[in-house]
């Protein structure tokens, strides 16, 4: 397993939204943007669903994922191997953020599960000769 360096994680932690990626079966891509995010550890990341569809189907059918955020020119992808809870003390306390995060934005959240995302590579994604490099 890969782990994010500290600067890593206060990006992820700062950014607004970071990139899911995802793909069927087939190999066909989906890349949504996503909000509820946290850092479970240098290793871990869970990202809940409240709106996931069609990305949901794709990690059933494939749990293999990228995440990308960024911000000016820093920026990095995570790869790894994602697992969905859908019932347990994570995801109570998953919901539970959740819905504290919908009333206060005045609007109505649910988690549907907590999308768990156990990562394996690190690429920067910063512009500049190192663009692409394998990081961890």
């Amino acid at each position: 397993m890969a782990q994010m360096t500290e600067r890593m994680m206060e990006l992820l932690n700062k950014v607004p939204a970071a990139v899911l990626v995802t793909a069927t079966a087939d190999g066909t891509p989906n890349a949504v943007p996503v909000g509820a995010k946290k850092i479970i550890d240098s290793e871990t990341i869970l990202i809940s669903d409240q709106f996931l569809n069609k990305t949901l189907a794709n990690i059933k059918a494939n749990p293999k994922v990228a995440v990308t955020f960024w911000e000016g020119h820093e920026g990095y992808q995570i790869k790894g191997t994602v697992t969905i809870e859908t019932t347990g003390k994570r995801y109570e306390e998953t919901a539970k953020w959740i819905e504290e995060m919908g009333n206060k934005a005045g609007f109505p959240l649910k988690s549907k599960g907590a999308v768990i995302l156990k990562i394996e590579e690190i690429f920067g994604v910063s512009p500049g000769p190192g663009a692409g490099k394998k990081l961890a």
